[in-house]
């Protein structure tokens, strides 16, 4: 299988400005890869410095060493060097993040809010929407909620809004923060179908789960992050 994503002696340190700039390591000498089609979960203890790894993968963190080398379509793209420019380009059709907190917009229904990615990649209104539709019933959303904002939605409601958001258009990487926290087993069965999904289609997806039980049943292997030379929290 095709190698979607590559990560080699990765590294990351914060600078405490109000400290003297004092340097914090986070994480050094991270090395694994993703194919097309696999799930790979990072494990290890909270502060071992997985999340710092997703945001890096996702352009929001910059690493301080080494490579994030990503797959788009017939170029390899060094993310750790790459232009906010290009990193906004992979975002909208290379690389999609389900985080663990909806970045809700004011006064935007839910449906809109769903459908959103897949108009970008070019998908008509009409079309976004009956998909968003779709994924929204599938997650148990009740649908007299779907043309409200979900700024007032529970946090198991805005999860679901969220998972819909991540899953709906197809992004050949795809990174999971903590994607079922505030699910029910029934949506979380909902999530590991989603996944499966994903992987027949070839998506290539790093992960954050907690949630044991999950886990095990999407994740086809687990990086320990304490293998590598981890210091400090992230």
């Amino acid at each position: 299988m095709q190698t979607k994503i590559c990560v080699a002696d990765l590294g990351k340190s914060f600078t405490m400005h109000l400290r003297g700039a004092m340097e914090i390591p986070v994480i050094e000498n991270v090395s694994f890869s993703v194919a097309a089609g696999e799930c790979a979960i990072l494990g290890g203890p909270s502060g071992s410095g997985k999340s710092s790894i997703i945001k890096m993968l996702y352009g929001n963190y910059r690493c301080h060493q080494g490579q994030i080398l990503i797959t788009d379509e017939d170029k390899i793209i060094n993310i750790a060097t790459a232009s906010p420019r290009e990193i906004i380009k992979l975002r909208e059709k290379t690389i999609g993040y389900v985080s663990q907190f909806l970045r809700a917009i004011p006064r935007v229904p839910a449906i809109n809010l769903v459908a959103e990615p897949l108009i970008a990649q070019g998908a008509n209104e009409k079309q976004a929407l009956e998909k968003a539709s779709e994924l929204l019933s599938r997650l148990n959303l009740p649908d007299h909620l779907w043309q409200l904002p979900p700024a007032t939605f529970s946090g198991g409601e805005q999860q679901r809004v969220n998972i819909a958001r991540g899953f709906i258009a197809h992004f050949p990487i795809l990174l999971l923060d903590e994607p079922t926290a505030s699910l029910d087993a029934k949506n979380s069965q909902v999530l590991i179908d989603l996944v499966n999904e994903k992987k027949k289609q070839g998506v290539a997806m790093l992960g954050i789960l907690h949630d044991l039980e999950t886990r095990e049943r999407i994740a086809d292997r687990t990086i320990d992050v304490t293998q590598f030379q981890t210091r400090t929290n992230a």
